[in-house]
């Protein structure tokens, strides 16, 4: 599934630093968070992604590209309850963290990291799969048959 010279594979903890570092960059491209505020953020999602890799909490993918990581995205699983779509409840998983290094974007990278997650995702009989998606990465995932919703949020702290 991966082009020429491109392995997709599961990432593990030893993983977690450029899978922290691929976050960071994704906020900073966003313009979420300055250029400042980088180390300090990717630094605190290494840790994090360390135990949850580790634990199995967070579910990861990494495209390699001549040995380098060039991309990556993962899942953090939920289960569900019954619901009028799905009576029986299952599982949801919320895709995040997906990231193209700047130049190996536009070559089908984040199309392919795509269709791994979502088969890795029907083979577990996972029954909704949702993210939220930047401005330039909405038309991949509208492409892959993702829509809007109705959801809302607030922010407590």
């Amino acid at each position: 599934m991966a082009a020429v010279g491109q392995l997709i594979r599961l990432a593990t903890s030893a993983d977690a630093g450029v899978v922290a570092h691929h976050r960071a960059a994704m906020f900073h491209d966003m313009g979420l968070v300055p250029a400042t505020a980088v180390p300090a953020l990717e630094a605190a999602s290494r840790v994090y992604l360390q135990a949850a890799l580790a634990r199995g909490d967070y579910v990861g993918w990494v495209v390699e590209h001549e040995g380098r990581v060039i991309a990556g995205g993962g899942a953090l699983l939920r289960r569900l309850l019954p619901r009028p779509e799905h009576p029986e409840g299952g599982e949801e998983a919320y895709l995040l963290n997906v990231y193209t290094e700047p130049e190996h974007r536009r070559h089908g990278v984040a199309r392919r990291l795509m269709e791994v997650i979502l088969e890795w995702c029907r083979a577990r009989q996972i029954n909704r799969v949702s993210l939220h998606a930047s401005d330039d990465g909405r038309p991949l995932y509208e492409s892959l048959g993702f829509a809007q919703t109705n959801e809302m949020r607030v922010e407590l702290r």
